[in-house]
């Protein structure tokens, strides 16, 4: 319940309301109107040309190198067996155990490049061992792509590496020079004529 002022109460309310001046009449609010609209502009006649633009010619992106694949190149056979049987001596040897992804790929291409340039015919890469579904997509949220990702990634590596056309052929190594978990890759030696 609401409780009544006293005699005191209701002058003092008199004087302050004596001071306050009415507002004006609030108009009244306006009706909402409804969105535009927005036309589409009339067809054109099929019959008459629309005059052209004048073509505005933007430089292409460049290509990416075409895809070269090392692991289907052929070598004389005497070379393969060579290679099969252990025969051959690598000239260099890397080894990209315990590097990231991107550290092993830059470590790669400064091996080939280095290889070409001492004239190396046999580089030993040994990467660790292939592993049942390493070549599959990184798992997101975290969890690290699955053991063997390295040695997944060489045939594309070097499908792209600026050094592709030093690049003879990929072969897997022999055991006595790591077996399934190191490969070989085969250089282009240059001649001097």
């Amino acid at each position: 319940m609401a409780r009544r002022l006293g005699s005191d109460e209701t002058a003092l309310w008199k004087k302050v309301a004596a001071t306050v001046k009415p507002l004006p009449k609030a108009k009244a609010p306006l009706a909402p109107t409804a969105p535009p609209t927005v036309r589409p502009p009339p067809p054109t006649p099929r019959n008459t040309a629309a005059p052209a633009a004048p073509l505005v010619s933007r430089p292409l992106a460049p290509l990416p190198p075409p895809r070269r694949t090392h692991q289907a190149a052929t070598l004389d056979g005497h070379w393969d067996r060579r290679l099969r049987k252990g025969l051959v001596r690598p000239d260099l040897s890397i080894d990209l155990h315990g590097h990231t992804l991107a550290s092993a790929q830059a470590l790669l291409d400064e091996a080939i490049g280095r290889g070409l340039l001492r004239g190396a015919r046999v580089l030993l890469v040994v990467a660790g061992r292939l592993r049942p579904g390493a070549d599959r997509l990184p798992q997101m949220h975290g969890d690290p792509r699955p053991r063997g990702a390295i040695r997944a990634s060489l045939p594309d590596w070097l499908a792209y590496s600026p050094h592709a056309d030093g690049i003879v052929a990929l072969r897997p190594a022999h055991i006595s020079h790591g077996g399934a978990g190191a490969v070989y890759v085969i250089l282009r030696r240059t001649r001097d004529d």
